[in-house]
């Protein structure tokens, strides 16, 4: 029988051990895709974090009530109805950030992350220990997100852009690098730099792992993820784009 974990670990969990995109290798298409900037890397971190915290907390208080023949479908109604409410929230008051974002916003709705929480966890646990899930799977997904974008971001254009829904400020060193000859890597822009990136923050991860005897990263295939039973991707004989 597993060992039953305290809140404490339910919730550092994520942060490290099990960080959703350095460690699990899930939702490495929006990391791929929003990390050309801080400011896109925290607000995209918020919104799943929002997103993961309320999905769980409602499919949690739920799971006993929701068939299981169908749970899939019920899990993506609740996290689309969460997933709008933000994106509402966003194009309120932050147009900018959503026109940045893009579609990756609403793609929430069908981010690896979100969905193997749902079923892996909040379907089989207490709300509670549900949601220091949430809490703890979406920092861990911020901060590796956040880490991504700041070397992309800076490398790319020697700016660090330190805002938050539009406030904060951008540090700059464009200029002075300028002024003696060093100009910006834009490839750290450009989606081979996010492959570079992430390709060695993965290593650094693996590498982090290994010192402390734990299993490295690896990318999964279908069969490993937690809604294979029921996924129509793995039925047709293909392989998850996440």
């Amino acid at each position: 029988m597993a060992e039953k974990k305290t809140l404490g670990q339910e919730f550092t969990k994520g942060l490290v051990k099990e960080n959703p995109v350095l460690r699990l290798v899930l939702g490495t298409c929006p990391t791929l895709a929003v990390t050309t900037s801080v400011e896109n890397a925290i607000g995209m971190g918020i919104a799943a974090t929002i997103v993961l915290i309320c999905s769980n907390v409602v499919i949690s208080a739920l799971r006993k009530v929701i068939p299981s023949k169908v749970r899939i479908p019920c899990f993506i109604v609740i996290i689309a109805a969460f997933v709008t409410m933000v994106q509402l929230f966003v194009k309120a008051f932050a147009p900018a950030l959503d026109a940045s974002l893009g579609i990756f916003l609403p793609l929430i709705v069908v981010n690896c992350i979100i969905l193997g929480r749902a079923e892996a966890f909040a379907s089989k646990n207490a709300v509670v220990a549900s949601a220091v899930d949430g809490v703890g799977m979406g920092i861990g997904f911020t901060i590796a997100l956040v880490l991504m974008a700041a070397i992309r971001e800076f490398f790319g254009s020697f700016n660090l852009t330190l805002k938050v829904l539009g406030f904060g400020t951008q540090v700059s060193l464009a200029d002075p690098l300028a002024s003696i000859g060093i100009e910006p890597i834009l490839i750290f822009i450009l989606a081979p730099g996010g492959f570079f990136v992430f390709g060695l923050l993965i290593a650094l991860a693996n590498k982090i792992a290994e010192d402390k005897g734990l299993a490295r990263a690896e990318l999964k295939s279908c069969a490993e993820c937690p809604m294979a039973a029921s996924c129509a991707v793995k039925a047709a004989g293909e392989e998850c784009a996440e």
